[in-house]
């Protein structure tokens, strides 16, 4: 009776651990996905991106293999709305928080800072990249206990060049570091390239 109760109790912990992944994997792929929506949009009342201008940033870009165990890395670039706009780790966008009249929105994966020397990692962490109201650079974690973060293009770049909706298929591996890996992902189209 008691090895079951045993039995119980680790089945019940591995259950609550694995549904807390699966709760930070969506509430990461809410955020990204909701940045790959807004890449490249404009605003027309002041329409200052210039894709055709030497200059002019990329609106959306995918570095492979630029991060923590080979992970992929996204940048994603728009104007702000008329409304209130949010980064994404829900700060308000305003004039002081871009570069270039452009917000700027990164996710990508890295080694975990929080912990104590000799501590081992359960994964790494999905760092949110946005700019402070200084118009600077700031890295800040969302998470921890992703293994893997994969970002791949869809579609042709026949499709890219007719100025189509660009696919991107993003793939989360969540570790609690000892027994529980799970593989998701998601599919997301933008709205403004």
């Amino acid at each position: 009776m008691l090895k079951s109760s045993a039995d119980l109790v680790a089945k019940q912990i591995q259950y609550e651990k694995t549904q807390a992944l699966l709760s930070e994997a969506d509430r990461a792929f809410t955020l990204m996905g909701r940045a790959i929506h807004m890449a490249g949009y404009r605003n027309a009342a002041s329409s200052s991106i210039d894709n055709k201008h030497a200059s002019a940033p990329q609106l959306i870009e995918v570095q492979k293999k630029s991060g923590y165990r080979g992970s992929d890395s996204i940048t994603i670039r728009h104007e702000l709305s008329n409304g209130i706009d949010f980064d994404c780790i829900g700060n308000v966008l305003t004039k002081e928080r871009t570069k270039q009249n452009l917000a700027h929105q990164g996710f990508m994966l890295d080694r975990q800072a929080s912990l104590a020397k000799g501590v081992k990692a359960n994964g790494g962490s999905l760092i949110c990249q946005s700019l402070d109201r200084q118009g600077r650079l700031q890295n800040t974690t969302l998470m921890n206990g992703v293994n893997l973060l994969s970002i791949e293009e869809l579609g042709s770049k026949d499709q890219a060049k007719a100025n189509q909706q660009k696919l991107f298929k993003v793939k989360l591996q969540m570790t609690d570091g000892a027994l529980i890996q799970i593989d998701l992902e998601r599919t997301f189209s933008t709205r403004n390239l």
